[in-house]
């Protein structure tokens, strides 16, 4: 029999997750960290019969997730110990090694161990190899969606690596996730990730554009929300920014742009890796990096429309603009 045969994963049983993240990317069963994503995500899970189990080293977030009725452990080798899965989203690859150690030398049986964060395919190989040696199976299953979604359970996981242990984790997936699906190899799911945030880029500063073009012809930007979302010319990113841009409010952040500047760099990387052209995606980094000049770090990133919305200013007071003619 297999390794994780012996883990007979159902309802009603304990889960592992380690998340110890940003408010972005971090789940539940027990958790190492837990920001508002993984809290939802652990309250989703206890509202369908599962008991979670969580640990942070900040105690603050230990008070989250007991008021979502997760149970707060004391280290990762008590977690390890009492769950089949571990679920881990955590907010550096410094991170990710030191918890992949810490459960490879804590003497259990072989565990089904899911990473969820979006890092480089190098430092997924790596968390892979450390469990490997010890006995543990390795999923590569990063997550698509935001704070918000989680809480709707409108999330996506990319699921890769043993199929298996995969399937073993689908009635856990369904019960915080709207879909998930087997990609194959380990390192897939991170690689779909990559080309979903890739189009999120790009979709994010075409909505800012679209909204700074409309607000230049005089539209009711309301009804440009209500109006261009449900058509062809409309996306997810619309849908979910666009209404943060006009109102002008950005936080609670559901991606900061701190942080997704560090996933643009992963996927650039990845890109160069492949040896492919990504104009596009090029053309937009210097948006975000402006957006982090203009001390917008910890804000939504729909706050890109701030920095389009300067630009369009400076233009039009130097006379490169039509509303400078």
């Amino acid at each position: 029999m297999p390794l994780y045969g012996t883990l007979d994963i159902t309802e009603a049983m304990t889960v592992l997750d380690l998340g110890c993240g940003d408010g972005t990317t971090a789940i539940p069963a027990a958790q190492l960290g837990a920001e508002v994503l993984g809290v939802d995500i652990a309250r989703n899970l206890v509202e369908r019969g599962w008991r979670v189990i969580g640990f942070d080293t900040d105690a603050a977030k230990n008070a989250d997730l007991a008021q979502a009725k997760v149970s707060i452990a004391t280290d990762v080798a008590t977690l390890t110990r009492d769950v089949p899965i571990v679920m881990a989203s955590l907010p550096t690859p410094a991170a990710v090694h030191k918890v992949a150690q810490e459960i490879a030398v804590s003497g259990q049986p072989p565990r089904i161990v899911i990473e969820l964060s979006t890092l480089s395919l190098a430092d997924k190989l790596r968390f892979e190899t450390i469990l490997q040696v010890a006995g543990h199976i390795a999923l590569d299953c990063p997550l698509s969606g935001t704070g918000a979604q989680a809480k709707l359970r409108d999330l996506v996981v990319y699921a890769s690596g043993d199929s298996a242990a995969i399937q073993q984790c689908m009635g856990l997936f369904a019960d915080f996730a709207k879909q998930s699906a087997d990609l194959g190899r380990y390192g897939n799911g991170s690689r779909m990730k990559f080309v979903a945030n890739h189009l999120v880029a790009i979709n994010n500063v075409a909505t800012a554009e679209a909204m700074i073009l409309a607000e230049h012809a005089g539209l009711d930007p309301k009804l440009v929300v209500e109006m261009v979302g449900p058509g062809a010319g409309g996306s997810r990113m619309f849908q979910m920014r666009a209404p943060m841009m006009v109102e002008g409010k950005y936080e609670p952040a559901t991606m900061k742009v701190s942080t997704w500047k560090k996933d643009m760099a992963i996927i650039a990387e990845f890109a160069g890796d492949v040896g492919c052209e990504t104009p596009l995606f090029t053309l937009t980094q210097p948006v975000y990096t402006q957006a982090m000049a203009m001390g917008l770090g910890d804000q939504d990133t729909a706050a890109v429309f701030e920095v389009l919305k300067k630009t369009n200013v400076t233009a039009a007071k130097t006379g490169n603009g039509k509303q400078g003619q």
